[in-house]
């Protein structure tokens, strides 16, 4: 098997060893929410945040950490062009987009708890079209909460070792 991403960038800027650190320190808080560089993860203050509405820059900062571009994101998360054009210039994503940012960064997170950190095999599984999903990759399926749950139930599964 080839090198981790993780092994040959770590460094403590680093999101996904951030995201990996938050998840040793404590399962219970909200550790997905490192992956978009929101370092509380409390669920009150973490809330709030998402209800008044994530900056932009978080948008981004997952999109980085997934390597996809902005315009594949907006469209897992329901965001027409104009309307990204419009978040980019506000600088701020409304409540319910920052609702399903954060559910897709809480996906990407557990992708990379099952690769045991490999950046690269999470994104790569992400984007793979699975039978078990009706031929849909996770990526796709994250685009709703039934369809997230549906790839985090998979998640768990697979870390069970029950094959699907």
């Amino acid at each position: 098997m080839a090198t981790s991403l993780r092994a040959r960038t770590a460094s403590p800027r680093d999101p996904v060893e951030a995201y990996l650190e938050a998840v040793r320190r404590s399962r219970g808080s909200h550790p997905y929410a490192t992956l978009l560089g929101i370092e509380k993860s409390d669920a009150v203050g973490l809330s709030a945040e998402v209800a008044r509405g994530l900056s932009f820059a978080k948008l981004v900062n997952l999109t980085r950490v997934m390597g996809m571009s902005l315009q594949a994101a907006a469209e897992i998360l329901f965001i027409s062009p104009r309307s990204l054009q419009r978040r980019k210039i506000e600088g701020r994503l409304h409540a319910d987009e920052s609702d399903r940012l954060l559910r897709l960064s809480r996906t990407f997170g557990l992708a990379i708890e099952l690769f045991e950190g490999d950046r690269d095999a999470a994104i790569g599984w992400m984007n793979k079209r699975l039978p078990v999903l009706g031929n849909a990759s996770p990526l796709e399926m994250s685009k709703t909460e039934p369809g997230t749950l549906e790839v985090e139930r998979l998640i768990g599964r697979l870390e069970h070792g029950v094959f699907s």
